[in-house]
């Protein structure tokens, strides 16, 4: 199998790195953190590279690419640390809206290929438990239209979006996966309380008391499913770019501290320890890669290839985190020190679409008949 990127792939990969360097630095990046975490601003220049349209169809003025270019992008995101909520607006949003009447896809995509309009999914509840058919949300058809009543917690950007896409409860009990609709919530509409993340970014607790809404499709849960794997490929891959980044950094200072009068680089224990660290970071990058390769396959493979990759990525980032803040000492929770931001983004990722804990037990589920032995 060959697992070259092409040209174009490369070609965009330079583009983003070559922004990053120029104009996302470290020291803008904590102003913005320091300031709140509010990157509107950064998401409109991630719009110019045309990177906000890279998942919209060309139909309706996106670029129409796929996992493999969303991949790259977001690794190179990742190890420019971008607190702008790229995966969120540029990914997700488009493909939970690939099933909406023509009306609303020609009302919402262009605008978010432009990024004239910032849309997030806002999914998650409280009793949830990162269980995507647990909605207790509820939707309510009169003849004005539907609307929601509910609540949604740690929706990403979400004092900073324009609209929400909210899965909300149509009919059956609580945790059932039929019944599940999806609907286009503005942010008028609802009651948005907002507040910074530990990792310098921004999410929101949302409110809907009988909120407006138009309807995406009424059977969603399947497309939640779809989009929400797709998400978290991204995150995947910009978790290995944070790595990269953070083992990087990691190196140079060993190379550059000394203790007894040679680097500590030299020291075969820490030698021993940087070469785990190493080995974590590429089986990171492996079942990165898995996971968007998978994201075209039938759900049940799909749902099982991005849960294992998730697993491998948890354990990888919170491996490969912990070690390199170790092997800095003291200065690597500084926040002075550009280190503790990377660990801190690895920190959040790791819970971003479920934990490790949650998505093994996903990857349990889907294995009973093998015990994953020939899996």
């Amino acid at each position: 199998m060959d697992f070259d990127f092409t040209d174009d792939q490369e070609s965009l990969r330079d583009a983003v790195r070559r922004w990053v360097d120029k104009g996302f630095s470290f020291e803008r990046r904590h102003a913005i953190a320091k300031a709140g975490g509010a990157t509107r601003e950064v998401y409109a220049e991630l719009a110019g590279l045309g990177l906000t349209a890279l998942a919209v169809p060309e139909a309706q003025g996106g670029m129409g690419f796929g996992a493999v270019e969303a991949m790259v992008v977001a690794e190179e995101l990742g190890r420019g640390l971008v607190n702008a909520p790229w995966a969120h607006g540029a990914i997700v949003a488009p493909a939970l809206l690939a099933g909406a009447s023509d009306a609303l896809r020609s009302a919402w995509l262009p605008k978010i290929a432009d990024a004239s309009a910032l849309v997030v999914l806002a999914h998650q509840e409280r009793a949830a438990r990162y269980r995507l058919n647990h909605v207790t949300t509820r939707a309510l058809k009169s003849s004005a239209g539907w609307t929601l009543s509910g609540a949604k917690s740690v929706v990403p950007a979400g004092d900073e979006a324009d609209a929400f896409i909210v899965p909300a409860r149509i009919a059956g009990a609580d945790t059932d996966a039929a019944g599940i609709g999806l609907f286009v919530v503005e942010r008028a509409a609802a009651q948005v309380r907002g507040y910074p993340t530990q990792d310098g970014a921004r999410a929101a607790e949302l409110v809907l008391d009988a909120a407006a809404a138009t309807l995406i499709t009424e059977d969603g849960h399947a497309a939640l499913e779809a989009a929400v794997d797709a998400g978290i490929a991204a995150q995947c891959a910009e978790a290995v770019g944070v790595m990269d980044r953070l083992v990087a950094i990691t190196v140079d200072y060993m190379n550059t501290r000394k203790q007894f009068g040679v680097p500590i680089a030299s020291f075969q224990a820490l030698r021993h320890r940087i070469a785990d660290v190493k080995m974590q970071l590429e089986l990171g990058r492996s079942m990165s890669y898995y996971a968007s390769l998978k994201l075209g396959e039938p759900a049940a493979q799909r749902r099982r290839a991005v849960s294992q990759a998730r697993v491998q990525l948890g354990q990888s980032m919170r491996f490969v985190g912990q070690q390199c803040i170790q092997l800095h000492g003291g200065i690597g929770v500084t926040d002075e020190y550009v280190a503790s931001h990377y660990f801190k983004r690895l920190t959040v990722l790791e819970m971003g679409f479920g934990d490790t804990l949650h998505h093994l037990g996903e990857v349990s589920a889907r294995m009973q008949d093998t015990a994953g032995v020939f899996a």
